[in-house]
């Protein structure tokens, strides 16, 4: 099967069971998104047992059996920055895959690198060279040419290999567990990021209040129901920054919305009929009924708790360039923002309805939470010991005698 592109239904459920059989495949996707709500699945890639086989899902139009496999218990499915593959199996089954690896993840645990790319990454672990990529490609034409084919089966050919050699180190350091967190944590991210509601992705909305926030809301439910029953970009319908706009102004007549200059065009002016039904319905709607926002508490308040966040931001840099890790997974500036919070107000913070926060639990606690903590309540110090080092601060602890 090797370099093959399958084409028909029965070769398709063969390696679907070849698959099954190994316990193990690498898997990667071509598509195209930008011309649609839905991303078009152009190709479907797989490497196992030693050999590399494309899908192409336009010939192919039950995959089921491949959707079947990645959210069973049972076959471990490896990937490189994934997201997208999951997304797949969630817009397939509504379930995460089970047993999913990352690679990209998998070296950041291992390393100070995250993200890597692909060729960066098979170059550093396996010392090889990749050919290339049609980065041009209109994956959704055919016929796809030999060369489209072979750098498609590039994409999975070594990350089984790379995989290996990565588990094997994790082991060594005592961090696969910590690899198997981050590599759940990943598919429950996308999973919420997939369902959550249109709103919260609005840009500009957590500036709005009352029926100006209600108003915003009902729009973007509507401009995401739009998009999805026509299979429009979404942002193709409306702008964020209209919506924001017109939840401020609230017309109440075709006139009120003509008056601004981005209505004076033909695709947008058809949508005022049905713009000041949903307008009308968001400002009559109960102020009680108004969303909450979830997520990540405002953290960007007072300036206090963001000179500390600076402030730990070098301790934790400091900290995964000791412990080789990588920053960027371990903790952003926000999430050092909602530590400090978090502390400062007190750890029961459940009596507010707030969870503990991410760099706080988990192996984030032992790698650098509970020092971060120590080092508010000024039980270590800080100081540079080493200027000449990757990692030149020590933490201290303070003699109390």
């Amino acid at each position: 099967m090797k370099n093959q592109l399958i084409t028909n239904q029965s070769e398709f459920e063969k390696l679907c069971n070849q698959i099954r059989e190994e316990g193990i495949v690498a898997f990667d996707t071509e598509f195209v998104s930008e011309y649609s709500y839905r991303p078009d699945l152009c190709l479907l890639q797989f490497a196992c047992g030693g050999h590399s086989v494309a899908v192409d899902p336009q010939k192919v139009e039950d995959l089921s059996s491949w959707w079947d496999i990645m959210r069973d218990d049972s076959t471990t499915v490896v990937v490189h920055g994934g997201q997208a593959e999951i997304r797949f199996c969630i817009a397939a089954t509504g379930k995460l895959p089970e047993k999913l690896i990352d690679i990209q993840l998998a070296e950041g645990i291992r390393s100070p690198s995250y993200p890597m790319g692909y060729s960066s990454l098979i170059d550093r672990v396996l010392g090889i060279k990749a050919e290339g990529k049609e980065t041009r490609t209109d994956w959704r034409r055919r016929p796809l040419s030999e060369n489209q084919i072979f750098y498609a089966l590039e994409d999975v050919d070594h990350v089984l290999d790379v995989w290996n050699i990565q588990k094997n180190s994790l082991e060594e350091l005592g961090r696969l567990d910590w690899a198997t967190d981050e590599f759940k944590r990943l598919g429950e991210d996308v999973y919420e990021e997939f369902y959550r509601d249109p709103w919260v992705r609005l840009s500009g909305i957590h500036r709005l209040k009352g029926k100006r926030l209600s108003i915003a809301v009902e729009i973007s439910k509507w401009r995401q129901d739009l998009a999805d029953s026509t299979n429009r970009p979404i942002r193709k319908i409306l702008r964020d920054d209209l919506i924001i706009e017109i939840a401020n102004r609230h017309p109440k007549t075709a006139k009120d919305f003509e008056s601004s200059r981005e209505f004076s065009r033909n695709d947008y002016r058809r949508l005022i009929p049905d713009l000041l039904k949903v307008v009308k319905q968001g400002a009559e709607k109960p102020l009680d009924e108004l969303p909450k926002f979830l997520g990540k508490r405002n953290i960007d308040k007072k300036k206090d708790e963001f000179v500390l966040g600076q402030l730990l931001g070098l301790a934790l840099s400091n900290r995964c360039a000791e412990m080789n890790i990588s920053k960027q997974i371990v903790g952003t500036s926000s999430d050092l923002r909602e530590f400090v919070q978090w502390h400062i107000e007190g750890r029961n913070a459940k009596e507010n309805g707030e969870s503990t926060p991410s760099m706080a639990k988990g192996w984030r606690a032992l790698v650098c939470g509970n020092i971060l903590g120590d080092l508010l309540d000024g039980r270590i110090s800080l100081r540079v010991a080493d200027p000449g080092s990757s990692h030149p601060l020590a933490f201290e602890e303070f003699d109390n005698q």
